[in-house]
């Protein structure tokens, strides 16, 4: 094969670019020469991928329940890489920072709108067997989620609404006791933290408490008002950011609670979720009314905020039955 001008040019760059670091460029060539061509299942490890899926019980549709859920914190997984360009990035722009939250609603919205995976994707009589063999997991014990919510805002509006005005001042270690999510892993009938909260506190704790400090700054509330207020047209990061609300605050915890109708729901009293959560009043948007961003919405919009969507889920669950 000859050595055309172009190969030339490269090997010289090459060269160049192994003197500056100290390398030798030979030796990195025979390292070319003798690997192997890469490929896609090697490169995605795609048989270590398909072989993590352990099913506790005998029930087919528990592998559905195991994918869906890993296939969800991959989209988290995502969207933490999202947030984190944004924070860190040294220069940031208006425009990278709206493309960046654009990517994350594409994520939310794929999750959404395939919940339906989870809602009538399985039986209900196999669901309703095997989750017993999962207590007291429960999907309410995802951190990535929790870190998804501390990146997208200031801190004080993740603090139960009872305790928001009360704490305005407080320490964030004292905020961080009555943060929303604590409140929905009690139990029923005594009011006690569940073994599903405890252990997911003991797991996560310092590395919440340590990226709420770090997102102090650069959560996404904060550097949108830092744009705003420096005179940025800031229409389309604004509009980028409701979606984002909604996608995080209403259609992602009412996919749940769609799902907690189809599946947990029996008259005269509601089956209990496998970590006990209460999810009867944690789920509904309308109930915890967890807003992001107050600012870019309507005195009316946050009165009426989940109202209409839970509403529309009941019925929906009413005529599925």
């Amino acid at each position: 094969m000859e050595l055309t001008p172009e190969i030339i040019e490269k090997l010289n760059m090459l060269q160049e670019k192994y003197t500056a670091m100290g390398q030798d460029m030979s030796a990195y060539l025979d390292g070319l020469l003798y690997a192997d061509f890469l490929t896609y299942w090697d490169y995605i490890h795609l048989d270590t991928l398909l072989s993590l899926q352990s099913p506790k019980t005998p029930f087919p549709d528990e592998e559905i329940f195991i994918m869906y859920h890993q296939i969800t914190e991959l989209y988290f997984k995502l969207s933490l890489h999202e947030f984190k360009q944004v924070a860190s990035h040294p220069s940031l722009t208006v425009e990278f920072f709206t493309e960046r939250v654009r990517r994350i609603n594409a994520y939310f919205n794929a999750l959404t709108t395939s919940f339906d995976v989870m809602v009538n994707g399985m039986e209900k009589e196999q669901f309703l067997k095997f989750r017993m063999s999962l207590l007291p997991a429960s999907g309410f014990q995802s951190g990535q989620y929790r870190m998804i919510e501390i990146s997208a805002t200031d801190f004080n509006r993740l603090i139960d609404k009872n305790k928001r005005e009360e704490l305005t001042n407080a320490s964030i270690e004292e905020q961080f006791e009555h943060i929303y999510w604590k409140y929905g892993a009690t139990e029923l009938a005594t009011g006690k933290q569940t073994l599903t909260l405890k252990q997911f506190m003991n797991k996560y704790a310092e590395q919440f408490l340590q990226l709420i400090k770090d997102r102090k700054e650069t959560n996404f509330a904060v550097l949108y008002q830092k744009f705003a207020a420096e005179g940025h047209d800031v229409s389309g990061l604004a509009k980028e950011l409701q979606y984002l609300d909604l996608f995080v605050n209403v259609e992602w915890p009412l996919s749940h609670y769609k799902s907690a109708v189809r599946y947990l729901e029996r008259d005269p009293v509601d089956i209990a979720a496998t970590g006990g959560t209460n999810w009867q009043k944690y789920l509904p948007p309308r109930f915890q009314k967890r807003i992001f961003y107050p600012f870019l919405w309507t005195t009316e919009q946050i009165d009426e905020w989940g109202k209409g969507w839970v509403i529309s889920a009941l019925k929906q669950s009413a005529k599925m039955k």
